[in-house]
């Protein structure tokens, strides 16, 4: 039974963690075969479900220990359709799966949980296509179609909402709003830059959000910004812009290093966490309403707790 779907609480300005890097974490670190970044692939094993309890755990005692909320991004950027029918997963299969999902991120919950620390539960979606490369964008009617299915089987299983993450495009984007709306679940969509502050595709950051929220009514109920490092897209944000007030959360990279070149690299690149920290930091400055921290490509556990304590000094200043 969802908790939080009508009122989520990271809407209130309270401070809120997320996790890490969960592919890079359980590849490099863990030792994990994902195929095709496929974390969703480990709900079907004992061993891979203690994997990924082992892995959220880690976070949440992170939020615990500091007072903080926390949103349980439920392990599923790969589990739609087409990623699905490459690994083998029928229709069928796909829904038990974002289903398992979400129970394995009430367990949780109910073992992390505390009066002063929120748990939300989240349904992570990903792009259709390659979350670096948008290639030939879906229409947003042929967007809200395809995420339907999966936001379904989020909103059954008794999800808070929904989130978008590293969303190449703004029709893709547009119609996974609509398709949340339409099975009354509240969403987060969350855009990758490149180097430059803009979308794969080439919208800038800020015209994106704004063309969502004139397609869907102001649908989202935030914007984030993931798998780019603060580098990328200070520029954009610095520029200012009432779509600045829209953004309510950032999961950086550890790594300055373009798509391109993470694509073809074969070592982790983990950065620097303290410099991270310090530039999400800066961000909170200019950022009137960014409330939710995590990592994305690189980053693990250490980058969170920088990040956390940097954003807790510059929320007490």
């Amino acid at each position: 039974m969802a908790k939080y779907r009508n009122a989520l609480p990271q809407m209130s300005g309270e401070m809120f963690l997320t996790d890490g890097g969960i592919e890079t974490c359980l590849i490099f670190h863990d030792g994990l075969d994902l195929p095709y970044f496929a974390a969703f692939t480990l709900l079907d094993r004992d061993a891979g479900r203690q994997a990924l309890r082992d892995y959220f755990g880690r976070y949440a005692r992170l939020a615990v220990d500091g007072g903080h909320g926390f949103i349980l991004e439920s392990p599923t950027w790969r589990a739609s359709a087409d990623w699905g029918e490459k690994l083998g997963y029928d229709a069928e299969a796909m829904a038990r799966v974002n289903r398992d999902a979400i129970a394995l991120m009430a367990e949780l919950r109910e073992r992390y949980e505390t009066p002063a620390s929120k748990f939300v539960i989240s349904g992570c979606l990903g792009p259709r296509g390659d979350g670096y490369d948008p290639g030939a964008p879906m229409d947003a009617g042929e967007a809200r179609a395809y995420h339907s299915a999966q936001i379904g089987a989020f909103a059954e299983a008794g999800a808070d909402m929904v989130t978008a993450i590293t969303m190449t495009n703004v029709p893709e984007a547009t119609g996974l709003a609509l398709a949340a709306r339409d099975a009354g679940m509240p969403c987060a969509i969350s855009f990758t830059t490149e180097t430059d502050g803009r979308l794969p595709s080439g919208e800038a950051l800020g015209a994106a959000v704004a063309a969502v929220d004139a397609a869907t009514g102001d649908g989202p109920a935030y914007y984030m910004i993931n798998c780019a490092h603060p580098s990328h897209f200070e520029d954009a944000v610095t520029a200012g812009g009432a779509w600045l007030e829209r953004v309510r959360g950032v999961r950086a990279n550890a790594s300055t290093k373009s798509h391109a070149e993470l694509d073809e690299a074969e070592t982790l690149d983990e950065g620097d966490p303290h410099d991270l920290g310090r530039r999400l930091r800066a961000l909170t400055r200019i950022m009137p309403n960014l409330t939710v921290f995590g990592g994305c490509c690189g980053t693990d556990h250490r980058h969170v707790t920088t990040i956390r304590d940097a954003c807790v000094q510059a929320r007490a200043a």
